[in-house]
């Protein structure tokens, strides 16, 4: 051993045995910080009772269940709340876990086939830097061992979820929810084809709601605001943030600020988050919209569209792209794709090209880095 560390059998050997089983205790995990600072949500006790519900809530979610035999691969970082939930599930349920310590795409082939990996948790970049690997690559593996594999995090273009199933087959399911409220809404493969672009229902203990700007109730197809909780676990506090919680809150449920609307099925559609709504010239821009079109394009790796000031019309739309290796872009490349696929009121004005673009541990895109320098000093910051 290197000097000044100690192998774990020295060091546990180096301790007296515990006579009583130890309580089990619940992680606090913060928020991403996506829109602003991040925030430690701190979970109430959970009761014994509870605990048979959520294992059913995660059976379904994650689709791993006890007694099966299951390799499951992490490749996320386990002090977020999905990775860790996942995780541990994994190792409760006596599952091999495989460890990626940095997402590659053509390892994970690798590991998928050398391991006969059967269940994954990943979020959409994951699946779009997949999809570029060569058909030759993609073909060298075998993936027959893939039986479940869950996203979330971030909304999914519906062209890639598509592709991934049909290449990976009806496998890949979704959830939607965060760290505040669980997972109250998933759905299946088989689900995401017919209905594209859904984020998915509620499942057992799931509730879902959609508010309008004077907190009446949304009718179905009405975009507005989601509220939702997974009653199977326990409520939470912010912490340190008294009130934060209440403010949150509505009828008992949580807002995270996302935006969107129910069908009459009751399949729920995520527009954008509320901050990132872009209103220039009085209209309703989501450039999530723009993005999943933008992400489609050839020689874009990933991209982050945010309003900016504008004198004329309060806000305009910015782009700021990721381009593969080697590709060689323009402005104007990018506004001629965009304009023949959307509206002309949402190609972004402005076009930036970064090397890399600002990410939190999770892969997710820090937009708020990108946008605030624009806000600046600003009343509207």
């Amino acid at each position: 051993m290197p000097d000044g560390l100690v192998d774990w059998d020295t060091w546990r050997d180096g301790h007296a045995p515990l006579r009583d089983v130890p309580g089990r205790a619940s992680p606090m995990f913060y928020t991403s910080g996506t829109t602003g600072r991040p925030k430690g949500v701190r979970r109430l006790p959970m009761q014994p009772e509870k605990m048979v519900a959520v294992e059913r809530v995660s059976a379904i979610t994650y689709g791993v269940k006890p007694n099966e035999d299951q390799v499951v691969l992490m490749n996320g970082p386990m002090y977020h709340s999905a990775p860790n939930s996942y995780g541990m599930l994994a190792f409760r349920h006596d599952c091999t876990i495989v460890l990626e310590p940095r997402f590659d795409p053509e390892d994970l082939l690798q590991l998928i086939e050398r391991h006969k990996v059967t269940h994954m948790h990943m979020v959409p970049t994951m699946f779009v830097r997949l999809l570029r690997l060569p058909d030759e690559v993609k073909a060298r593996y075998d993936l027959s061992s893939l039986r479940f594999v869950v996203h979330g995090a971030a909304s999914c273009p519906i062209a890639v979820k598509q592709a991934m199933i049909a290449w990976w087959g009806p496998v890949v399911h979704e959830y939607f929810g965060s760290t505040e409220t669980g997972i109250p809404i998933w759905h299946s493969a088989q689900e995401a084809l017919a209905k594209p672009g859904t984020v998915g229902r509620v499942i057992e203990g799931g509730i879902v709601k959609i508010f309008g700007p004077n907190g009446e109730p949304c009718g179905l197809n009405e975009i507005g605001e989601i509220f939702m909780r997974q009653t199977a676990i326990p409520d939470f506090d912010y912490y340190r943030k008294a009130g934060a919680r209440e403010e949150a809150g509505r009828e008992g449920l949580i807002s995270v600020g996302d935006v969107g609307y129910l069908d009459e099925d009751g399949y729920l559609f995520l527009c954008d988050r509320k901050r990132d709504m872009v209103i220039s010239g009085g209209v309703n821009i989501y450039p999530a919209e723009i993005e999943n079109t933008l992400i489609g394009m050839d020689g874009v790796r990933d991209c982050a569209v945010f309003g900016i000031p504008d004198e004329e019309f309060g806000e305009r739309l910015c782009a700021c792209i990721e381009p593969d290796t080697g590709a060689a872009l323009t402005p104007k490349d990018v506004q001629d794709y965009l304009r023949k696929r959307l509206a002309n009121f949402k190609v972004p004005k402005d076009i930036n090209f970064l090397e890399a673009l600002p990410r939190e541990a999770s892969g997710k895109i820090f937009k708020r880095k990108l946008r605030d320098p624009y806000w600046e000093n600003r009343p509207s910051a």
